[in-house]
Order: structure tokens, then sequence, then C-alpha cells
């Protein structure tokens, strides 16, 4: 057997191997009599077939399928030992020649990460700012939802809720038949077609309307999609929506733990206050986070990216198989193929990767340890608020190897973060740096 290394880069090495003919005879051979074990030929007991009449039966593709498979793996293996190579993942083998054998393989190699000084990052986390126009927002947005609506005797007018029947085809082809239907007639509904709200403004009670509207060629739904959709409405009923005072009742009705409209106030303060510092520090933590990878030389082989977009797929499967939908039905939603989505998804799954790998270097130099006692508690947190019934259940199906290592390297991954940002927000540092320079200057 005779190896080259062809070259390494993007922490991949190119192999290209020649097998000699008595290998590749020793493999067909024992193909052969692996397969006439199992195959039944007229004629012969099996396993007592001929080579040349196994061959005849299930074609000489199959024998050297056969041998491939049995023989390739071997190899691979032999010319990583020759070549002192460990792989850091499945290689991509392909095979250029059969006589003799020759194949290539492209073997992942482990990423290389050299970290920057990622201890003299030092930033601000912006200032948390609650504005009356953000609790304001939030109490109108409750009066909304405890709002009633009346029923007017007059044309109908955007935010109203109409009650209607629609028939409505495409190409001659049904597309909406609704009897009552209510429909509050915002002016950037794009349900059942774009401008079905402006064409309805202004209709009577009991006035039947109809009209012709165009759907864009990026319409969500592909099979109207640039097509023409004739409607036919009937308006029945108009009602406006009649908002509650703000007063202690109101309060009162959003929870009977506000007995007065300044407590409910107070109560959307400290929930907003709560999300916005929550999203100030996501995006400190990014900010740190991508100022490390900057400083950083990452180098790590194609397949990295590839499984994290296998990942997130997976994910985003799994959430719509409990919404009740499939990956085929959602990328028929959105009108694309599942390789225009992992495209798409690779910018995210590159910074992801970059991210990880960044990370668990900075793990090992602040020497970042889990602790049982933090999965255990990790574990509780994944459990708590789960009913009694079902607790010994949820706590056997999370105490497991796989979901214990997982959670592991999950808790790792926090503290270091805790860590990089702690280290960022640390300005002592920075100004002695500041101190001892102005005494040189003197």
């Amino acid at each position: 057997m005779k190896v080259t290394k062809e070259k390494e880069e993007n922490r991949q090495a190119f192999l290209t191997v020649e097998m000699e003919p008595a290998e590749m005879e020793t493999s067909l051979q024992d193909a052969y009599h692996h397969l006439a074990q199992k195959t039944d030929i007229p004629g012969f007991r099996k396993g007592k077939a001929p080579r040349v009449v196994v061959e005849s039966h299930i074609g000489k593709s199959r024998l050297l399928e056969e041998a491939l498979d049995r023989l390739l793996p071997q190899a691979y293996e032999q010319a990583l030992k020759e070549q002192e190579i460990e792989p850091f993942a499945q290689p991509d083998l392909e095979v250029t020649q059969t006589d003799p054998l020759i194949f290539k393989a492209v073997v992942p190699l482990a990423p290389a990460v050299e970290l920057g000084d990622y201890r003299s990052i030092r930033m601000t986390p912006d200032p948390v700012d609650i504005t009356d126009e953000n609790i304001n927002s939030v109490i109108e947005e409750m009066r909304h939802q405890h709002a009633t609506w009346e029923p007017v005797d007059r044309p109908l007018d955007y935010n109203d809720l109409a009650t209607i029947d629609i028939n409505g085809k495409v190409e001659e082809k049904p597309y909406v038949q609704k009897v009552g239907a209510q429909i509050q007639v915002l002016k950037d509904l794009i349900s059942p077609a774009p401008g079905f709200a402006d064409q309805i403004v202004g209709m009577k009670k009991e006035e039947e309307k109809e009209f012709t509207l165009s759907f864009p060629g990026d319409y969500p739904n592909s099979q109207v999609a640039g097509k023409e959709g004739h409607f036919i409405v009937k308006l029945s009923e108009i009602k406006v929506e009649k908002l509650p005072e703000l007063n202690d009742e109101f309060a009162g009705q959003v929870s009977p733990d506000f007995k007065t409209v300044d407590a409910l106030r107070e109560e959307v303060v400290k929930s907003l206050q709560l999300r916005a510092e929550e999203r100030v520090r996501v995006d400190f933590e990014e900010r740190v986070i991508n100022a490390a990878i900057e400083q950083s030389k990452v180098e790590y082989p194609p397949v990295l990216v590839e499984l994290e977009i296998n990942r997130i797929l997976n994910e985003q499967a799994r959430q719509l198989q409990m919404t009740g939908r499939g990956m085929d039905e959602y990328l028929k939603s959105i009108n694309k193929t599942e390789e225009q989505l992992r495209e798409e998804l690779r910018l995210v799954a590159t910074k992801n990767v970059a991210a990880s790998l960044v990370m668990s270097k900075v793990a090992e130099a602040e020497k970042i340890e889990v602790t049982e006692s933090d999965i255990e508690n990790g574990i509780n947190n994944m459990t708590r608020g789960t009913a009694e019934d079902k607790m010994e259940e949820l706590r056997k199906m999370l105490d497991t190897p796989q979901t214990r290592e997982s959670l592991k390297q999950s808790l790792r991954t926090r503290k270091t973060i805790e860590r990089l940002t702690e280290i960022a927000k640390d300005s002592k540092k920075k100004t002695k740096a500041k101190k001892n320079k102005k005494e040189e200057g003197k």
C-alpha cells in the first residue's frame, strides 16, 4: 500500500492511497466467500459455487462493492497510522480507480485555537433605560386585551371588527369560503390577500362588494403567489373597540393582586426592567464573546459547520413536531428547499462553531470546572415546577450519562461567559495602567 499526503489545509489532511493488486485480490476473495454463503444459486449448495458463477449471478459490481466495503476502512486506518494522523471526525472517502485500487481521503483534523489577549478586553454594558413611553405602551396593550366590542351603525373603518361572508377564488379555483367570519380591519392585513382591508373599508351593513386583488410573487402561500384573486364580500355587522378606563377597577381586571393603577404600573415597571436587563446582559455577552473571537486565531475543518447546521435543523424539526408540523410542511410554507435553508444557516453556524471553540479554550485557560453539585443543581432547575406525580419520571430521563455530560458542557460554557464578562467589566487593570503611564511621563 502506498500512501501520499498531498497537502494539509483548513485543518484537513488530503491523502491518496494506492493498494497493491494482491491486497485487492485478497479482499475480492474474502467478499466472494462471504457472498457465496448468503446467496442461493441453483445447482449449488450455499458457499460451494465457484467464484466465476457467483460473479455471474450477482454481478461483478456487487462483488467489488462488498470488497471495497471491507477493504477501505482497514486501508484508511493503516494509512492514518503510517502518516501518524489523528482524525477528528469521519473522513470523506472517494474511490478514483479500481485497477489498481486508488482512493482519496479528506481527513478532518482537530481544531486549532490560539487565544488573543482576552484579558485586555474592556467593555461597559449599555445602561438599562425604561421610559414612560415604554410603560404606557404596555398598559395600553393591556387595555386592548380587556376591551369590549360594541355594534355601531356607520360605514366600516380601520381597526373595526367586521363580520363578513367571503367567497374568494384564484384562477376559478376556490381559495377562501367563509360565512360569518370576524376580521379586525387592520391596515397591514395580508390575509386573505394584501389590500383586502382597503377594499372593504367604507362598506355599510348588508352591503355586498366584488373586487379583484393581486398576490405578490413573494406571498407566503406559494400556491397563489403571483396570481389574481377574485372576491365577493358581504358585510353583516360592524363593531368598534371600547377600551376600559384606566382606573383601579381596570387594574383589578388585569389581576386581583392589583388594588390600584399605581400597583399595576409598578409591576409593569418591574417586568420591563427585568426584560431590559436580560436584553442588556445578552447583548453585552455577545459583544465580549465577539471581541474574544476577533482576537483569536481559529482554524477548524469545514465538517464542523455542517454538523452545526445539522444540529440547528434537528432542533428546528423537534420544535416543529411539538406544534404538529413537519419540516417538509415548513419548507413549503417559506417556499424554500432544504439546501437553501442550509445555506441561510451557514453564517450563524459558522459563528456558533467559532464561539464554541474559543469559549472552550478560554475555559481551559481560566481552569473553569463544573462540579457534580453544579450538575445536580442544574437538574433541579430543569425539574422545578414539575407536578409531583411526574417528577420521578422526569428526573430519571434527565439523570443519564449523556444528559449529565451535555448539561456539564452547557454549565461550563455559561461559567466561562460569566468569567469573560467579569474580566471585561473590571476597570482596575485599565485604571492602573493609565496611572503608571502618567507617572512615567513625569
